[in-house]
């Protein structure tokens, strides 16, 4: 038998009272580790340390691009692409855009819903928004919806007897108003089924959202999986935040998906204490970080890659700067006599660095790439980044099918891009 001292039992019951009530003691004793390991870290979990495709990009490129992100970012901003085919570019190279819109739309393997905004999910995670869905509690329009509850049933009604339809192929689409963004009352009241779970996207034509009863897009046994409650969900979307950043603040976790920051930290000791994350310390980040037990650590990254503004890499633009000592803002909302930058920038990646940013305009017309403006960060070697980003600006340029890459003058990388560019 083996003899328990008092000091011991007093220890044995405090950690067991810690376990039971999901808490960690805070302990100097965490792993720290320096800013470079962190990036690379970083890097490998969004898949950019990932060998390339050695042939022809596949649905199975797409799924393990996927199961890095995790999700995809929409919007409508269209200057250069649509912004969820660019995190597939970046990561894999020249693909067949219709490629993603298959794997997507026709192979339901996506699904789409408010993640951490408009986005593309697998279908897998359907469960986890059902309580999203429930609380709709990303849309303030209640008192239009309560004095138009017979439209919206009619325009439900009518999704379900004629769907896949688009807000033109409704009956009564209503007139396009002021507000709410100049939309009529069969775009208002369509938004709104969706953002309650009752409809999706079931194609995108042209990026035209084709609206369908969600049980008739989503897999039946993704749709009919038990709903999973609001705290459940929440923890498995910190997970699912922390394996898709690698390593990341209580702050990053929440961002991914849009959670409250509060109600994020709460859940986190104890997702330290079961073991399915692990506290540390980065230097010189501010506070502690949360590293996923499938994060790979490798020696170093060779990455090379345009990212787009929509990019999980660079949502979190504290993150970003913490990361890359990059600041990064997106100035599209911008009036054009304060932007620094340029209107539709993106960042550029090579190796383990974010080295420079391009401004970039897709002149479709006149089959060009434009380079509006070209700017490189302080303490590169400029002969050799102008001479990558050059080479990345060809491939994005047969990707997007456009013949020629015009670099402008504007910026002080360039003059050097251009030389690179011949």
């Amino acid at each position: 038998m083996t003899l328990v001292t008092p000091l011991e039992c007093h220890f044995r019951i405090f950690h067991e009272a810690a376990r039971l009530l999901s808490f960690r003691p805070m302990s100097d004793r965490v792993r720290r580790m320096s800013l470079p390991v962190a990036r690379r870290i970083a890097l490998a979990a969004q898949g950019f340390a990932d060998p390339p495709p050695a042939g022809k990009v596949t649905a199975a490129h797409l799924r393990r691009v996927m199961r890095r992100v995790g999700l995809l970012q929409l919007d409508s901003v269209n200057v250069l692409v649509r912004a969820h085919y660019m995190p597939a570019f970046s990561r894999l190279g020249p693909y067949r855009r219709e490629l993603l819109d298959e794997y997507a739309y026709k192979r339901r393997n996506l699904f789409e819903y408010w993640a951490h905004e408009a986005s593309l999910i697998p279908v897998e995670h359907f469960p986890l928004f059902r309580h999203r869905m429930k609380s709709g509690r990303r849309w303030r329009i209640e008192e239009w919806a309560n004095a138009r509850e017979k439209y919206i049933e009619a325009v439900l009604e009518e999704v379900r007897e004629r769907g896949p339809l688009s807000v033109g192929d409704l009956s009564e689409p209503g007139e396009r108003a002021g507000t709410w963004w100049g939309w009529g009352d069969g775009k208002i009241a369509l938004e709104y089924l969706f953002n309650r779970g009752l409809i999706t996207a079931a194609a995108r034509p042209g990026f035209t959202r084709m609206y369908d009863l969600t049980e008739r897009v989503v897999p039946q046994p993704h749709y009919e999986a038990p709903h999973v409650p609001h705290e459940d969900a929440l923890r498995e979307h910190i997970l699912l935040a922390a394996r898709s950043l690698g390593i990341g603040t209580a702050r990053d976790l929440a961002d991914y998906y849009r959670h409250n920051i509060p109600e994020a930290r709460k859940v986190l000791p104890e997702l330290v204490a079961s073991g399915e994350l692990e506290e540390v310390e980065v230097k010189g980040w501010k506070g502690r970080a949360f590293l996923h037990p499938e994060a790979k650590m490798p020696r170093r990254v060779e990455a090379r890659a345009l990212v787009s503004p929509f990019d999980s890499l660079v949502w979190e633009r504290d993150r970003t700067e913490r990361l890359f000592g990059f600041r990064y803002r997106i100035e599209i909302y911008t009036p054009p006599p304060q932007r620094v930058y340029g209107y539709y920038v993106l960042p550029f990646l090579l190796e383990e660095k974010l080295v420079a940013r391009v401004d970039l305009k897709a002149d479709r017309q006149a089959s060009r790439l434009l380079i509006r403006a070209a700017h490189g960060e302080e303490g590169i070697d400029r002969t050799h980044v102008a001479r990558e980003l050059a080479e990345e600006l060809d491939s994005m340029a047969g990707w997007l099918g456009l013949v020629d890459v015009v670099i402008e003058t504007r910026g002080d990388l360039a003059e050097e891009l251009r030389r690179a560019n011949g």
